[in-house]
């Protein structure tokens, strides 16, 4: 039923600042932005093995209200997670959730807080480099 993400949306009250601030994080530019001419209301980005798209929506069209970082978290895979966390926070990113291991077989996430004021979930995730490496689901 579910066969994986298809957009994920942050929302922010800047979105060429937020839209800055990612481009920077993700060292590639957005691809698309509506609108083509003038601040932008949607920016979108491809990011990582699978061209997973991210987006970032001007906070006005937010189909809630709530100001605190709050909701589903995301999580992506990151080889290297505490050099991911250290960049995160030099470029002003807040710990939300501190380095975590989930078990013993190597999974461990951790969330920060962007400028912006997303949740964004990083973790190193076995079954991701395993899959990618062609071995299948099991690790």
């Amino acid at each position: 039923m579910l066969r994986g993400f298809a957009t994920i949306s942050l929302f922010a009250d800047d979105v060429e600042a937020a839209g800055a601030w990612y481009a920077e994080l993700l060292g590639i530019e957005p691809y698309f932005a509506r609108p083509e001419a003038g601040p932008p209301m949607y920016l979108e980005f491809r990011v990582g093995d699978h061209e997973h798209e991210l987006g970032i929506i001007d906070r006005r069209f937010a189909p809630h209200k709530n100001l605190e970082p709050s909701g589903a978290v995301t999580y992506w895979h990151v080889d290297d997670l505490t050099a991911t966390l250290a960049t995160l926070e030099s470029m002003g990113a807040t710990i939300h959730e501190p380095r975590t291991p989930r078990g013993d077989t190597g999974f461990v996430t951790a969330s920060v807080v962007d400028p912006f004021g997303n949740i964004l979930g990083v973790m190193y995730n076995p079954h991701y480099v395993s899959m990618l490496e062609g071995k299948g689901p099991n690790v």
